[in-house]
């Protein structure tokens, strides 16, 4: 492929920086297919960006990111938003000790209380309290309009699409990935990337 075709890739009209870096590898290695790698080096580069989005958005609540991340949990859980410590570490896809730690800085901040669990007094629940209903929402409103203001160069359609694909791609590197931790860990999971909000 030519240089110039090339960085007509970026949004259809222009090139990016991703364009530059497969240009000087087609010139040096003609010989592979680098398509996967402009698009691994994209969503590298948006999930770059977007970080540091959700971490500001979460900060101007008085959060952490992982923080919100818990939160957000319960919030959607829907009434009487309260789940186990497991059931939230099982969400977020995280070590019980982990979770343990946002808990305590979340409940020393009033955003949850933690209670015995009725039929178990060995275990306990973990209840949003009003006042973390309040930063969740506050949390979750900028968080969605924020990422809404990142796609606002595409139309309608074109989010359609984009969804629609990253859906496939997901399911597949998803099972390429289960595939790979039953062959390398004898059918024992490893840990997974931890979805957020």
């Amino acid at each position: 492929m030519s240089q110039g075709r090339s960085r007509e890739a970026g949004d259809g009209r222009h090139g990016d920086a991703i364009d530059t870096i497969l240009d000087q590898w087609r010139h040096e290695r003609p010989d592979l297919d680098l398509s996967a790698m402009g698009i691994f080096g994209r969503l590298t580069r948006l999930s770059h960006i977007i970080g540091p989005a959700v971490e500001e958005a979460s900060a101007r609540h008085g959060m952490r990111r992982g923080e919100f991340d818990v939160l957000a949990s319960l919030r959607r859980s829907g009434p009487p938003y309260t789940l186990t410590p497991s059931e939230l570490s099982a969400a977020l896809m995280m070590s019980r000790a982990g979770m343990t730690n946002r808990l305590d800085r979340l409940e020393k901040a009033g955003l949850v209380e933690r209670n015995p669990a009725p039929d178990d007094r060995r275990s306990f629940q973990v209840t949003l309290t009003p006042k973390g209903r309040e930063a969740a929402d506050a949390a979750l409103t900028e968080h969605a309009a924020s990422l809404g203001r990142l796609l606002s160069g595409l139309t309608g359609e074109e989010r359609r699409i984009l969804d629609r694909t990253m859906r496939v791609l997901l399911r597949t590197v998803d099972r390429s990935a289960a595939r790979g931790q039953t062959a390398g860990n004898n059918g024992q999971a490893g840990p997974r990337p931890r979805p957020r909000g």
